[in-house]
């Protein structure tokens, strides 16, 4: 019973954090302007070019795909885990300063980098409905 649990739990997990990181990818596709206004004003570059969105789009849509069907665990888990934790580190300010403007919505960040750590951490554990053994 607790097995079942736990795995129903996981699966409802990554579902979740997939269809999160899914209206991001979509973004980078039809709002690439967007994208390079978040790389300008978090990740300090000045000059990305409209079309690097459409590339760093379908890289995350390709590590979504893995993630959601359970593939490659290690390394879909593990690289959506990484930039979301990463991207969540660099709006420290923000975090800090929750009653500002818009910024305590940043804080939605913070549960979904505890759920996508703790993913990673059970991911030998998440087998249902995953094309991974």
């Amino acid at each position: 019973m607790a097995e079942r649990k736990l795995a129903l739990s996981l699966f409802i997990i990554r579902v979740t954090v997939a269809a999160f990181y899914s209206i991001w990818a979509i973004e980078k596709f039809i709002k690439p302007e967007t994208t390079v206004a978040i790389w300008k004003s978090f990740y300090m570059v000045e000059n990305l070019p409209l079309e690097a969105s459409y590339a760093i789009g379908a890289l995350q849509a390709a590590a979504v795909l893995c993630f959601l069907l359970g593939l490659f665990k290690f390394w879909s888990y593990g690289f959506l885990t990484a930039i979301h934790v990463v991207g969540t580190v660099l709006t420290y300010e923000r975090l800090f300063d929750p009653y500002s403007g818009g910024n305590h919505l940043f804080w939605a960040a913070v549960p979904t980098a505890g759920a996508l750590i703790a993913l990673f951490i059970l991911r030998r554990e998440d087998t249902l409905f995953t094309l991974s053994r």
